[in-house]
């Protein structure tokens, strides 16, 4: 069964524009379109998400998705949205990125399915034997130089320098759509909207050089609520590999997105229905500070990325450290120990100190500073205000090895919500 296309990526705020006939196009029977991801990192991060999902639901629509991992193009780099040209990637490097990008791929399209299966392919394949007279030859000569000025991503670099290299990016990548129209009948190219004179080349090349059927639609580029660029963390990019960002602060990533954030990225990183959507939308904004919007929409997409098992221990982790109950730390492991306590403030404390029994009071002030002074320390402690691993504890607690977890930690803590952590080396 068909399903609207443009009424599924529109109702989730994802539609930016499309080329005229498509919608017409679509309806006639399953279409296949295709997406470009270059592999300059052996992980995709969640600003590749949004892309990563248009595919999805082209899916679910009952299209035939094209995932294009581009090996020759990511040789030469995409001007689009870069304010200076990046460093090129050897053959060996981008192979391997590419095997990566698929496998994280395959936890979002149906690759083995039988009617409208996902399908990999990789341009340095058709690039590889073509040299760059036959190339001038047989695709520039379609394309003027005044059509390849005319496009923002040229335009807003020429003050600050273009390479001819990056200058001919949207040709190499127009060709990618002929090629596709030509041996896969691929009618449609989708992609974020500073993609638009990218893709639209290649629409012109596939008219200019066959006459085939040729559409475009492109996504907005997400922002958050406050303007900043959304997929980004303190830390930088949050990636999709486990071993680039932990599940854990993966998990926190969508768990401390605002309410407005919240209801943005329901729609475009679910594949929930548009009516179970907007009704958990509605009933968060009825009581936000349930943030039940926030807790749904970290696990599906904690599981899609991670699986279930690592969602299970992010939640655990994080009902233990954000928590009252103490029981469960010592079922942390030393990762989640150092995502969980990434920027508090923390102290490295000699293993001879905790060996022979540190008074918590020393501990707190000579071995880590985490009071400022010794009169205030006191103060605190006789107002019952300081735990040790989440236990409170008095002036005459002494703090030895077997209040160190995982090897290495002791949890400090001043009220509710002050943390320092005590690592022992």
């Amino acid at each position: 069964m068909i399903r609207d296309l443009l009424h599924e990526l529109k109702w989730r705020g994802m539609l930016n524009d499309s080329t005229p006939g498509l919608y017409e196009h679509l309806q006639k029977g399953p279409a296949t379109g295709y997406i470009g991801f270059d592999p300059t990192a052996d992980s995709l991060h969640v600003g590749h998400l949004v892309q990563v999902m248009t595919l999805t639901h082209f899916q679910r629509c009952g299209h035939k998705p094209v995932a294009l991992v581009g090996g020759a193009t990511g040789m030469v780099g995409d001007p689009s949205g870069k304010r200076s040209e990046r460093d090129l990637l050897d053959e060996e490097a981008l192979r391997h990125n590419q095997a990566c990008v698929r496998t994280q791929l395959e936890r979002f399209l149906d690759f083995s399915g039988t009617v409208n299966p996902a399908r990999m392919v990789n341009n340095y394949d058709w690039f590889k034997d073509m040299g760059f007279l036959r190339f001038i030859r047989e695709v520039g000569k379609h394309i003027t130089v005044n059509y390849m000025m005319a496009k923002d991503s040229v335009k807003s670099r020429l003050e600050s320098g273009l390479s001819f290299t990056e200058f001919s990016y949207q040709l190499v990548q127009g060709y990618d759509f002929y090629w596709l129209n030509k041996h896969m009948d691929c009618t449609v190219q989708m992609g974020g909207s500073d993609q638009w004179g990218n893709i639209t080349t290649g629409t012109e090349l596939i008219r200019r050089m066959g006459g085939g059927e040729a559409y475009a639609v492109t996504t907005q580029l997400l922002t958050k609520a406050d303007g900043t660029k959304f997929g980004k963390s303190e830390g930088g990019n949050v990636w999709l590999d486990a071993h680039r960002t932990s599940p854990y602060k993966f998990y926190q990533f969508w768990l401390n997105n605002s309410d407005a954030d919240a209801a943005k990225a329901a729609r475009i990183f679910t594949t929930w229905e548009e009516g179970r959507t907007e009704d958990l939308v509605a009933q968060h904004a009825r009581a936000p500070h349930e943030r039940r919007l926030q807790k749904e929409l970290a696990c599906f997409i904690t599981t899609l990325v991670h699986g279930e098992g690592e969602l299970k221990a992010a939640i655990m982790a994080s009902d233990i450290l954000f928590g009252a109950a103490s029981e469960g730390l010592p079922s942390l492991s030393r990762q989640q120990w150092i995502d969980a306590f990434d920027g508090v403030p923390q102290a490295e404390v000699p293993r001879t100190v905790l060996e022979a029994g540190a008074p918590i009071l020393e501990l707190m002030t000579d071995h880590t500073g985490f009071m400022p002074s010794k009169a205030e320390a006191k103060r605190a402690l006789k107002e019952g205000s300081i735990s040790v691993n989440k236990l409170r504890v008095d002036d005459t607690r002494s703090v030895g090895m077997a209040d160190v977890y995982s090897g290495t930690f002791v949890l400090l803590q001043r009220g509710k919500k002050n943390y320092f952590l005590v690592k022992v080396v």
